[in-house]
């Protein structure tokens, strides 16, 4: 029986594609984003124990060699995941395809779908096939949220893309080497993706984090969004992709990185914002959206 860790469940979300929508966040990413919002989901609790005296309510023990989190008692301070050294959560569940539906199926008769994120939802993409297969049998869409990374052409991945309704798919900068300092490995696969997921009419939006004086944002955007267009000017499924711009906050982020790397860096201006939104209108993009 397959089973995947699971960091949190939105029951209604619409910032997360279409309409009222149930998001997942899976635990674990490829991905080590110098700014990441939210760090605690890129590993796997390894069970250390060092979160449990950090927890003033007695939520964190140890049972069988293994952190176990009491979820009732919980009272959400985050202190654990501040705490952990190696970027975890000790507040994940175990689920089972079959749990993870009952848990949908309480809010199916009030949301258009489910999105699965994380973390990097498609690392657990034989899991989100089943998933997938027995939420649409609710009726209900399935998006995903994905840095990109896996390279979706393969064979191994047909039937995750088939069963799958729409893409969203993160560039976080269009240079090369920058992407690599900045998440830790390239960006080729990303870019692959957008063109192979858009030809599919499987994309449904692309996303940038607009991140002052560490980024080039005008050439992402400029070359972004110069893609784009290419990509819906082919599209034969009368959906134009959206353009995604995202503030970066410094809400969420690691602490060190406040205090060190990103010193001083602070969210974009809502001048910045619109001039980045005019530029990606200008090289024809019709849906841009800031957030």
């Amino acid at each position: 029986m397959k089973r995947a860790k699971i960091n949190k469940i939105i029951k209604f979300s619409n910032v997360d594609g279409p309409g009222n929508r149930m998001s997942i966040f899976f635990q674990g990413c490829n991905y080590n984003c110098l700014y990441c919002h939210n760090p605690e989901t890129i590993n796997k609790c390894n069970s250390c124990g060092v979160c449990i005296d950090s927890c003033s309510v007695g939520a964190l023990s140890t049972v069988d060699s293994k952190v176990s989190w009491d979820k009732k008692i919980c009272v959400e301070c985050d202190r654990c995941t501040e705490i952990c050294m190696i970027d975890s959560s000790p507040k994940t569940i175990d689920y089972s395809v079959g749990e993870l539906l009952e848990e949908i199926k309480k809010v199916s008769g009030f949301i258009r779908g489910i999105t699965v994120s994380g973390g990097e939802a498609t690392l657990n993409y034989e899991f989100i096939t089943e998933l997938f297969r027995e939420v649409k049998k609710l009726g209900l869409t399935t998006f995903v949220d994905t840095n990109g990374s896996l390279d979706l052409g393969e064979n191994i991945y047909s039937e995750f893309i088939q069963i799958t309704d729409k893409f969203m798919v993160d560039m976080k900068v269009w240079d090369e080497r920058t992407h690599r300092d900045l998440t830790g490995t390239d960006n080729l696969i990303v870019s692959k993706n957008i063109e192979f997921l858009g030809k599919l009419g499987k994309l449904y939006e692309v996303r940038t984090v607009i991140v002052p004086r560490l980024l080039d944002n005008i050439e992402t955007v400029d070359r972004l969004s110069c893609l784009i267009r290419e990509i819906n000017s082919k599209n034969q499924w009368n959906e134009d992709i959206i353009y995604k711009l995202i503030k970066y906050r410094q809400i969420g982020v690691r602490k060190e990185i406040l205090e060190e790397e990103f010193l001083g860096i602070g969210s974009p201006t809502d001048e910045v914002m619109e001039e980045l939104s005019k530029l990606a209108r200008g090289n024809g993009v019709e849906k841009v959206i800031i957030i």
